[in-house]
């Protein structure tokens, strides 16, 4: 019975050490009927655990928290679960959480005062495997990043060797997924067809030889394949 009703939903974890942001972030999840909150937790390491041990699908993530910070813990949490999206949640618009955020790994950036309808579009995009930076100090961030991404994090033969798989369009396209703009918004700037993007998409990630849109992103930070 239980698992027939919780069957397909978005498993979601709430991590943050202020006890009414939860219960706001979490009685608004709970509302949904494609989400579910899996697990909660007040601080970095309990959210480790707690994410190893219920392995959400996507992880809210407060950046000042006791134990161990939220960065800190995004970057534990993928190392073992790579597949798990963080979007990091806090009160500020600060360049270098976002910054060290992106080098964590995380998905994207929200703020705690956004609008809870915003809130669950991007938990639902993040699910997608989309990257989400959309604000100007994100935008700004992700430039820093790329910017200042050494050589040597990544095999130059590696880094050639994806550049001679992808093609110019397919690059074009890379470029915007690191934007984190959608396929309809993609076609708009490159003017083509969304459908053409979609295949440019899966050709993307097949060269690639990875699963979802956020893993292409991160693997073009590494090897410097975006700008």
């Amino acid at each position: 019975m239980t698992t027939d009703q919780t069957a397909g939903k978005i498993r979601v974890a709430l991590v943050d050490d202020q006890t009414m942001i939860r219960q706001g972030l979490g009685y608004v999840i709970r509302m949904q009927s494609d989400m579910e909150v899996v697990g909660e937790a007040a601080d970095g390491e309990e959210a480790v655990q707690m994410v190893m041990e219920m392995t959400p699908d996507v992880v809210l993530m407060d950046v000042q928290m006791p134990k161990r910070s939220g960065i800190e813990a995004t970057s534990e949490i993928l190392k073992r679960l790579p597949h798990v999206k963080v979007l990091i949640l806090t009160t500020f618009d600060v360049q270098n959480y976002v910054v060290d955020g992106i080098r964590a790994g995380a998905v994207g950036y929200m703020l705690k005062d956004a609008d809870s309808q915003e809130m669950l579009e991007m938990i639902r995009r993040a699910y997608r495997g989309e990257a989400l930076f959309h604000t100007v100090t994100a935008a700004k961030a992700l430039a820093e990043v790329l910017k200042q991404q050494e050589p040597a994090t990544a095999p130059a033969g590696k880094s050639l060797e994806l550049l001679d798989d992808l093609t110019e369009r397919e690059l074009d396209v890379l470029q915007q997924l690191a934007y984190g703009y959608r396929n309809d918004q993609i076609a708009q700037k490159l003017f083509i067809t969304e459908g053409t993007v979609k295949s440019h998409v899966h050709r993307i990630l097949q060269k690639m030889g990875v699963e979802d849109r956020t893993q292409a992103v991160a693997m073009a930070l590494r090897h410097q394949l975006v700008k």
